[in-house]
């Protein structure tokens, strides 16, 4: 699945460098995923959630002088290319973040400039970027259902590809590009 994901946010045009955060079976992972040419950022402390995953990523995205990030997550390998690109698009507009809606729910991708780096490295559990978020003007871009829903294993994966409008929500969380179970595509 971490596969669709990183195929899409490589695909996107104008995303470079793209980062793959890895955290447990990471050399599974790296050995037997297609990563599409991501930099592995493989994530001490894993365990600890999302969070950690999140600042991993947008450290080593920091480290290479992006001046914004667009995070999306393993667990949703629906969102498109163009999605991102929508996401992506909102950089240098007024808001400094951006994020898919649908609905009414926020999903995924979510972009976060430079000012809000700083914010990420307090970020922990599965907080996610939230606290981040909270009190900053957000350009909200409606991405279809794909931002706002969540595939947690390959089976999950061919039965919305066979009846996507019985694909459920999921409750919003942020992460770079992630995974903590083994390749499959």
């Amino acid at each position: 699945m971490l596969e669709h994901a990183l195929r899409a946010i490589t695909a996107a045009r104008g995303i470079a460098p793209v980062v793959v955060t890895l955290g447990a079976n990471a050399e599974e992972i790296a050995r037997e995923a297609d990563l599409c040419g991501a930099q592995q950022v493989v994530v001490d402390g894993w365990e600890e959630g999302l969070s950690a995953s999140l600042r991993a990523g947008v450290d080593a995205l920091d480290n290479a002088g992006v001046d914004a990030i667009v995070i999306t997550l393993g667990d949703q390998p629906l969102v498109t290319a163009e999605a991102i690109e929508q996401v992506a698009a909102a950089a240098g507009g007024p808001a400094p973040a951006a994020r898919a809606v649908w609905g009414g729910a926020p999903g995924h991708p979510v972009l976060l400039t430079r000012p809000l780096f700083a914010a990420v490295a307090s970020a922990r559990g599965d907080e996610g970027a939230r606290a981040a978020l909270a009190g900053v003007a957000i350009a909200e871009i409606d991405c279809g259902p794909a931002s706002v829903i969540d595939i947690d294993t390959p089976a999950a994966l061919r039965e919305v590809a066979a009846a996507p409008d019985r694909a459920t929500r999921r409750a919003p969380a942020t992460a770079v590009a992630t995974s903590n179970q083994p390749a499959e595509s």
